[in-house]
C-alpha cells in the first residue's frame, strides 16, 4: 500500500516539476527533478502492481 501511495505522490511531483520547467526561463533543475521523479514513480506504481499479483494461487476461468 505504502508504493502505491510513493507511486501516486512521485507522479504528483513529477508533473508539478515538469509545469515548472515550462513556466521557468529554461531552468534545467526542474527537468531532471521531473525525471528523477518519472523513473521513482514507474518502479514504485510496478513494485505496487507486482505485490497484488497471488503467486500462490492459480487463476481459473470459472472464477
Amino acid at each position: 500500500m505504502l508504493n502505491g501511495i510513493l507511486a501516486v505522490l512521485s507522479a504528483v511531483i513529477a508533473g508539478f516539476s515538469f509545469y515548472q520547467y515550462t513556466k521557468s526561463g529554461d531552468n534545467k533543475v526542474y527537468l531532471v527533478v521531473s525525471i528523477v521523479f518519472l523513473i521513482a514513480f514507474l518502479g514504485l506504481g510496478a513494485m505496487f502492481l507486482s505485490g497484488r499479483v497471488n503467486k500462490t494461487e492459480d487463476i481459473h476461468i470459472t472464477e
